[in-house]
């Protein structure tokens, strides 16, 4: 373990630092929490404030100390590595703290439900009974949406809503709703999961179960909500809700002028690849167990915020979400999202909306763990010109004739795959310098036009 490179990161998620060991209860709840979450570092002989290394002294009297803290004081039992590390004329102690398959840990002298502590940013936040909850079907290998309802049977579900929507994709059988797990056999009865309620329940049982499970939009003048221009409670099915969320962002998102050689063209501020990407990953992650929030859309003069409920899952930092690792959290969503092609690829829509910022000389997304939310906040603010490949420049010149051009064709001259093709087309058409005509994203005959 490299002290160098530890001190050189910022106290969060997965690192924390402490002077000594005389708070042995704050000590705890970081390695409970740790262990609890996402794993991580505890460094001890170290200031917080300043990064002054202290040290500690008789260095394997602490570690026989907090060894048997650990052992007497948290439930079940964890076993960190510790590590003693030389720092000039002082050691410090490194507790490195893996995440936990018997999650969920507890302080002993707290109890088993006011004892379990999460790791929130750099602090440790006491779980409620939900949270804790959720802790144990991770630890399971279970997920919130896979669950049956029982007290519902299987004609909860809109059949008729779930074919509309699979319409574009293929012909849906009933037999699908139990290989896709939106119903399931409870007790020798079929009935629908919490996927499948959420996706396509009737509108009277989604309100029933889940009445938080809704998008509030908003455009905000200004940088802080003190006064809204316009909001949208978006009600729909999942799959439709994403779509009327993204018609809001682009009905509202900031439009500037670039001036070109011949003529102006209108650009938006906020790339629609990014845009749909969070909001599909809101949707899809949720934590749908928890009440008092839905999911949240809300539009100022500098940013776009995405906000979700629900911390990452357990086991996942943000480091790891922009370098492509992912876990899901709603399987049922994931997988209906995945058969629509709303999601592409497991991992991929982190990356996708940081190359679409980028792309448009924007800086990359902030993503963050607020309280018992997750928000996703990108920045309208140009620091660059957008970059265009030789690719983005073969489309550029295939349209250069005025004349409108299909999805297949442009694909089959630039030699990509249609969906290739469709996401460099978006990117385009957010940068205002295409423009698509048809009846909406799922127009297959829709057609591209070069904007000047």
């Amino acid at each position: 373990m490299d002290l160098i490179e530890l001190l050189k990161r910022p106290e969060g998620k997965t690192l924390e630092l402490k002077r000594d060991l005389s708070s042995p209860q704050g000590v705890l709840k970081t390695i409970v929490a740790f262990a609890n979450t996402a794993g991580g570092t505890l460094l001890i002989g170290v200031e917080d404030r300043g990064r002054h290394v202290r040290g500690v002294a008789k260095a394997l009297d602490v570690e026989e100390r907090l060894a048997s803290l650990l052992s007497d004081g948290v439930a079940p039992r964890l076993v960190p590595s510790i590590e003693i590390l030389r720092w000039r004329s002082t050691q410090v102690l490194a507790v490195e703290v893996f995440p936990s398959s018997l999650r969920p840990h507890y302080l002993r002298r707290e109890g088993e439900e006011r004892g379990v502590y999460v790791r929130v940013g750099s602090t440790n936040r006491r779980a409620d009974l939900r949270l804790i909850r959720e802790l144990q079907r991770f630890a399971r290998g279970e997920v919130f949406d896979e669950q049956p309802i029982p007290e519902l049977d299987s004609e909860a579900l809109d059949f008729r809503a779930a074919s509309e929507s699979f319409a574009p994709v293929r012909k849906l059988r009933r037999a699908d709703l139990e290989t896709l797990r939106l119903i399931t056999t409870h007790q020798g009865r079929k009935v629908p999961t919490v996927g499948g309620m959420l996706l396509f329940g009737s509108e009277r049982e989604r309100e029933r179960y889940f009445p938080d499970a809704w998008i509030q939009a908003g455009r905000f003048r200004g940088t802080d909500k003190s006064r809204i221009v316009d909001q949208l409670e978006i009600r729909s099915l999942p799959i439709q809700a994403v779509e009327d969320a993204v018609s809001f962002v682009h009905k509202h998102a900031l439009h500037g002028v670039e001036i070109g050689a011949v003529r102006s063209r209108e650009r938006s501020n906020l790339p629609p690849i990014a845009v749909r990407e969070a909001v599909i990953n809101a949707v899809a992650h949720a934590d749908y167990s928890q009440t008092g929030g839905p999911i949240r859309v809300a539009i100022f003069d500098d940013r776009m915020e995405v906000e979700n409920p629900g911390l990452l899952p357990f086991g996942l930092s943000v480091e790891d979400l922009t370098r492509g690792i992912s876990k899901l959290r709603n399987r049922v969503i994931g997988r209906v999202f995945h058969t629509l092609g709303l999601i592409e690829q497991w991992g991929s829509g982190v990356q996708r909306m940081v190359s679409a910022c980028r792309d448009a000389g924007l800086d990359s997304p902030l993503f963050e763990e607020i309280a018992t939310r997750f928000r996703v906040t990108i920045f309208t603010a140009p620091v660059g010109e957008p970059s265009l490949d030789e690719r983005d420049q073969a489309i550029l010149d295939t349209l250069a004739g005025g004349e409108g051009r299909l999805t297949s064709q442009i694909a089959e001259t630039i030699g990509l795959t249609p969906r290739a093709t469709r996401t460099r087309l978006a990117r385009l058409v957010g940068l205002g310098l295409i423009r698509e005509v048809g009846t909406g994203p799922r127009d297959p005959k829709r057609r591209y036009y070069r904007s000047d």
